[in-house]
């Protein structure tokens, strides 16, 4: 439980520290870290002096263009919107930034997986161990198991014992596959009967008695075993690994003609350790819980007893995949993704750590001080041994509003540096693109931190939210399926990797794209997701390992580096484009259509919402309405509250119908959720916190800052929290 009011903390440098988390800092994090707990603190006080004051002042800044924004609307009410004067205003309050003279980033020390090795890339919350280890495991996937465990064939998995029948066509998957990608010189993998090393390159004898070389000899990187009868054949292409493991005592490699066990791919090339949307920390033991999975993975001391199929076993960090290269040497290949920490934005504070006045502190403060003193331990490693050869800290910055928070963003990591005693730019900044100011003025935003900038993405779900949230008062915005066909996404898509592409992100930076949130749904996203690469971005979001071994294969289908070039920074959209709003002009609505819209947003809401407040889980496959599993995090329910708050505000759906809404999907939720023996109903009575604050999250939505979730989720969560314990209710972050 978190440190209540009256609860001893610990003085130091002037703050107030909760004391489970200056003893997490004291005992844990700087032990062995060439700081000590002294120096951190230090470094926090000053950091809150001196950058304290700057968090306050933009984030009235950002209220004051809202509000702004919100009166320009109000004032032309019933007109018809004129784009002309809209972009002057913009103009004319600061919102919309002139752009400067052309430059490029000066990144370097960055490791491959971040400059030159696109692939998948994976979420997890910082809180779960479990989910941790898998995420930093999930570097290799089985591809025989996504696609036999999953309806990527195009049928659902069966429950049943092994099905030969889907077992062979999930060969023939894989073996046409490897046709696609690494073909051989003729024939098909199909017709393989064996694979053996020879003069350095792979060869495969045919059913029919001949043999072939791969196409391109230089593909074969390695092998295991004898040559002439390997273990494994491991090939590159387009800088990802692709396995081919033999083994003909392997119930599966027995009855394959070429004894074949499985095709393994290098998937998860990087994984987000995520701090921020996928997590509910509100207090000071939430935060070191999260911190101290962190410190595990920095230290590969991380591991978890995992029960599974009836047997218990410890679940470690991989390790390294070790193969004879083709010039007989040792080979070594990563069995890690590289790991980055996604710190939170600068809206919230932290009662985990109060000023000199009692007041809470800036939560991002004390997230840039903790994460990059607990990655430093990493960089004390042997470099061979390190999740950053290169020598590098990679922290994600979400929610900035514009270059100047990018700016604060950056005096702060160079503050942490200096009590680190890390040299300058170590800390690498990945850009979350997910702000409507930060779009429109993308390239001054990564002109910002210049030296630093490692990764943009469009974090779609959020920038939805944002365009809703900053539009409250245009007219009522389109239904949420709609969303995705307006003019303004499709441009804020393509605006997100021309601009990293002119600013000179190739071979120092990701240029990422945002999350695939129906796990369930593999065959839907092996059609769809290979947009992804195809746009020019050489990294995408996946909710899980097997999705990352799925998306994979995008990546080999697709040349990124080629696809950059021939985009080469050019501008496929205009700021008009962007500066879009997805207001609705379609025949009304009839009453069917309204209420099914509520119902499945709010649906939405309810099922992530009781989860996050009575069980703490900041990020859960909910089903929706009709029973599918979506991933639900803070960035969708933005979406959906803030998309009710908007009909609600322009007469669309009363009042009357949004509570009857919110009753009636309660009940759903607590029947979607009846087999979960730790779940509080919150029927009949529905008077309770997670109720309370999912209903707050709409009808106090216009309301909430740039309609941001946390303020409403911390409260609620610290309430239920206190509850729980019996105890006085707890202090919990807040928007300043």
């Amino acid at each position: 439980m978190g440190e209540a009011p009256g609860e001893a903390r610990v003085e130091a440098s002037g703050l107030q520290v909760a004391r489970v988390l200056y003893e997490f800092v004291d005992e844990e994090a700087t032990a062995g870290s060439g700081t000590t707990s002294e120096e951190l603190w230090a470094g926090v006080a000053e950091s809150v002096r001196t950058l304290g004051p700057r968090h306050r002042e933009l984030l009235a800044a950002r209220a004051a263009m809202q509000g702004a924004i919100d009166r320009w609307h109000l004032g032309r009410a019933g007109s018809p919107h004129d784009p002309v004067a809209y972009r002057a205003m913009l103009e004319s309050i600061g919102y919309l930034l002139p752009e400067g003279d052309p430059f490029s980033v000066t990144t370097s020390g960055v490791d491959p997986e971040i400059a030159h090795v696109p692939g998948p890339q994976l979420v997890v919350p910082s809180t779960n161990a479990r989910y941790a280890l898998n995420a930093a495991n999930a570097r290799w996937g089985s591809l025989y198991d996504a696609l036999y465990g999953t309806d990527a064939l195009g049928e659902p998995p069966s429950d049943g014992p092994y099905d030969p029948g889907r077992g062979a066509r999930v060969v023939a998957w894989a073996r046409a596959f490897l046709d696609d990608v690494v073909p051989l010189a003729g024939g098909s993998h199909a017709d393989v009967a064996s694979y053996r090393v020879a003069a350095g390159g792979l060869e495969a004898e045919l059913l029919d008695g001949s043999r072939r070389e791969l196409r391109d000899p230089s593909v074969l990187v390695g092998y295991r075993g004898d040559p002439r009868e390997p273990s494994a054949a491991l090939l590159e292409h387009h800088g990802l690994g692709i396995e081919i493991a033999l083994d003909r005592a392997h119930p599966v490699g027995a009855v394959d003609r070429a004894g074949v066990s499985d095709v393994l791919l290098e998937a998860a090339v990087t994984t987000i350790v995520d701090f921020e949307d996928s997590v509910a920390t509100v207090d000071a033991a939430d935060k070191v819980a999260a911190y101290r999975n962190w410190l595990g993975l920095m230290t590969r001391e991380l591991e978890e007893t995992v029960t599974k199929g009836g047997s218990t076993f410890v679940r470690r960090l991989a390790a390294d995949r070790v193969y004879t290269a083709r010039d007989g040497s040792e080979l070594v290949r990563r069995g890690r993704a590289l790991l980055l920490a996604r710190n939170v934005g600068h809206l919230m504070t932290t009662p985990a750590v109060l000023d000199a006045s009692g007041e809470e502190i800036p939560e991002g403060i004390l997230d840039a001080f903790v994460t990059v003193l607990v990655a430093s331990h990493d960089l004390r490693r042997p470099v061979h041994d390190r999740n950053s050869p290169a020598g590098s800290v990679y922290v994600v910055k979400p929610k900035m509003h514009g270059p100047e928070e990018v700016a604060l963003a950056d005096a702060l990591f160079t503050a942490v540096e200096q009590v680190v005693r890390l040299p300058r730019d170590t800390v690498k900044i990945g850009i979350m693109d997910e702000e409507r100011r930060t779009s429109l003025n993308l390239g001054e935003c990564i002109r910002a931190a210049r030296s630093r900038v490692a990764f943009i993405n469009t974090g779609f779900l959020d920038r939805t939210g944002d365009e809703i949230h900053t539009s409250m008062h245009a007219g009522p915005m389109v239904r949420k399926t709609d969303m995705r066909a307006e003019r303004w996404i499709s441009a804020y898509e393509d605006w997100n990797v021309d601009t990293g592409l002119a600013r000179g992100l190739r071979g120092r930076a990701q240029i990422g794209k945002g999350m695939w949130a129906a796990p369930d749904r593999m065959a839907d996203m092996l059609e769809q997701k290979i947009a992804h690469p195809l746009a020019g971005a050489s990294c995408a979001w996946v909710p899980s390992p097997t999705a990352a071994t799925l998306h994979a294969t995008h990546y080999h289908r697709v040349d990124v580096g080629a696809r950059q070039d021939a985009l080469g920074g050019s501008r496929r959209a205009s700021l008009d484009d962007l500066l879009s709003i997805p207001l609705s002009n379609a025949r009304p609505w009839s009453e069917e259509e309204r209420l099914a819209e509520v119902d499945n947003n709010v649906q939405g809401i309810l099922g992530y919402v009781v989860r996050w407040i009575d069980q703490g889980v900041g990020c859960s496959k909910v089903p929706d309405v009709n029973g599918v599993g979506l991933m639900e995090d803070r960035a969708t329910c933005r979406i959906s509250s803030q998309h009710v708050a908007n009909w609600l505000l322009h007469g669309v759906v009363s009042e009357e119908s949004v509570r009857d809404a919110f009753r009636r999907m309660a009940a759903v939720v607590d029947a979607q959720n009846s087999g979960d023996p730790g779940y509080a109903p919150m029927g009949p009575s529905y008077d309770g916190c997670a109720f309370r604050a999912a209903s707050d999250l709409v009808f106090s939505g216009v309301g909430q800052p740039s309609g941001y979730t946390e303020p409403i989720l911390h409260s609620w969560r610290a309430r239920r929290k206190a509850e729980l314990a019996g105890e006085p209710e707890a202090g919990a972050g807040r928007a300043p």
